[in-house]
């Protein structure tokens, strides 16, 4: 499903439920431009023999270039599995995002194109300039913070030091003298008429006047005139003027709140994207007002806020397990784009992204443990590897139309995030069936985050070859097939994501966004998280279990090819 700034806020509360009720998040980005290796290596390489660079090296890279460029395409794909019928249905949808702020914001952004990085998105369809009119606004954590600080700052410049005027600044005295004048001629009526009075140039009201109005520093005049010398009286700035006016107490409390309203309901608006980032973190989304989504005309108002307030409170504190495919990569621009800026070393980062994100399993890790011959691959290849795999059974929800065809369009960010969650379900469950997975290489240091080199000699793995347990679907037998134990237990699983240059609207008539219950006729489809599921898995036909010895081999570990390392470790798998 594609999802544009005309329809986000509309489509935000069953995105956000979809969230909720996933197993697992997969994940894809765009991006306007990636790291030069060849061009950076030019400098004193950090490399051994091989002519592998070290982790930390890499990582230098990567954020040098993340600090440049932009995020132009987000694909989230949310996984939940329907326990009456036994499938997993997956959600999909394809954003763009608006690289500028709104120009009502203070931040501003240097937006960055790549030469070719855009010549890749374009062969593949993409548009760079669909991303103005339809992308979504977005504001990282980092600049949010920025924008309410300018807001602060322009509030509090009517208390700030007295500005003591030169003698030889004789336009600034002269206007001041008319200023009091002025004012002291407005409060001595007998009864004040109007009820305001406007200080603006001289000759303002004549149709020779071209000015714009009072500079920066008269208006500063005026507001510490009136603030140190008539207390009983307040001034607003207008278009080109400051209005004067009799201090009410009621009508300053109105007009304050609401300029918090407007100013919070800017803020919300231009988060925009970021939401489903923080639904993901189980972060706080109390700041994000039903309002903001909900039609004016809306007659069930009250149904509306009661089912986004409980998707509101079941994902505060719940992150999901957030997979991706080559995710080193999407894990920094992600960060760069939704949180702030990056960290200087690679173990800093490691640890913000576990703290961030508990749970996240690399697609490109899992397929590529102890199985070399596929390293080389893309994710495209490796999903139509085992698209002959018949089990777990996988569909695309009824309301997601736009995938529903056997070959997506590659390298689209809604695609890549599909295929690296069904490519995450299918080898998963595959790798678990036959008990091919090793226990971990004991660390020589005390560090959580040593990233050891991969050992050799494990048995390998033939990627290509299915189970027969999970060769062919039978949806009606309720006898289990019997598999190999691995004297794990297991129930259900998580994870997806994308490749590194793979990364670079069909809800609106089906979907009810505001009920998050479909409008059309589909067989029913309860979802529900690892916690909520008591069903066992002797059939082979689901993800291990979030709790498994099998994630503490392959979960929170990330493939980065070409280093010394190899892996990137996020830290220990939560139980």
């Amino acid at each position: 499903m594609d999802v544009t700034s005309q329809d986000f806020h509309r489509l935000l509360p069953s995105i956000l439920g979809a969230i909720a009720d996933a197993q697992f998040v997969a994940v894809d980005l765009e991006f306007s431009g990636i790291s030069n290796q060849q061009k950076s290596r030019t400098r004193p390489p950090r490399q051994n023999a091989s002519g592998k660079v070290s982790l930390q090296s890499r990582y230098e890279e990567e954020r040098s270039a993340a600090e440049r460029y932009q995020v132009l395409q987000m694909g989230i794909t949310c996984v939940g599995e329907s326990l009456e019928r036994g499938v997993y249905v997956l959600r999909p949808y394809n954003i763009n995002l608006n690289p500028f702020p709104d120009e009502n914001m203070n931040i501003q952004r240097d937006v960055t194109l790549q030469g070719r990085a855009m010549q890749f998105l374009y062969r593949h369809n993409f548009r760079i300039e669909d991303s103005f009119p339809s992308g979504v606004h977005y504001l990282s954590r980092a600049e949010e913070a920025e924008e309410r600080q300018a807001e602060a700052q322009l509030r509090a410049r009517n208390v700030g030091p007295i500005v003591q005027l030169k003698e030889d600044d004789t336009s600034s005295l002269e206007f001041m003298d008319r200023v009091r004048q002025e004012v002291m001629a407005w409060k001595s009526q007998p009864v004040i008429k109007p009820d305001f009075l406007n200080i603006a140039p001289i000759g303002h009201n004549q149709p020779s006047y071209l000015d714009r109005g009072l500079n920066s520093f008269q208006r500063l005049l005026v507001h510490q005139y009136i603030r140190t010398e008539h207390p009983d009286l307040t001034t607003s700035t207008r278009q080109g003027f400051i209005q004067i006016r009799n201090n009410d107490k009621e009508r300053q409390d109105a007009e304050r709140q609401y300029q918090n309203k407007t100013f919070e309901d800017r803020i919300s608006r231009q988060v925009g994207l970021r939401w489903l980032i923080e639904a993901m973190n189980g972060g706080d989304l109390s700041a994000l007002d039903p309002e903001s989504f909900i039609p004016a005309d809306e007659a069930n108002r009250n149904a509306i806020t009661t089912k986004f307030n409980d998707v509101r409170s079941r994902l505060k504190g719940n992150s999901t397990v957030l997979v991706g495919h080559n995710l080193f990569l999407d894990l920094i621009y992600l960060y760069a784009c939704f949180f702030g800026p990056l960290p200087d070393k690679v173990e800093d980062f490691q640890r913000i992204i576990h703290d961030l994100f508990p749970r996240i399993i690399d697609s490109k890790y899992l397929a590529t443990h102890n199985n070399p011959d596929v390293a080389a691959f893309n994710l495209e290849q490796l999903d139509r590897m085992l698209d002959q795999q018949a089990q777990p059974v996988i569909e695309i929800h009824p309301g997601h139309t736009k995938y529903v065809t056997a070959s997506g369009p590659a390298h689209e960010a809604g695609f890549d995030s599909l295929m690296t969650a069904r490519l995450l379900i299918r080898s998963s469950v595959k790798l678990e069936t036959i008990g091919q997975y090793v226990e971990e290489l004991p660390s020589p240091t005390n560090s959580e985050f040593y990233t050891p080199p991969e050992g050799e000699g494990d048995d390998l793995i033939d990627f290509k070859e299915i189970p027969e347990q999970l060769a062919v679907i039978d949806r009606t037998s309720s006898e289990s097939s019997s598999r190999p134990s691995s004297g794990v237990a297991t129930s259900r699983t998580t994870f997806s994501h994308m490749t590194r240059f793979d990364l670079l609207g069909d809800l609106s008539d089906e979907i009810d966004p505001f009920t998050l219950q479909p409008k059309i006729s589909f067989p029913e489809i309860q979802l529900k998280r690892d916690a909520e599921c008591k069903i066992d898995n002797e059939t082979g036909r689901r993800l291990p279990a979030w709790d498994s010895d099998f994630w503490k081999v392959y979960g929170n570990k990330l493939r980065v090819n070409g280093t010394m390392e190899g892996v990137c470790n996020l830290g220990s798998w939560p139980q």
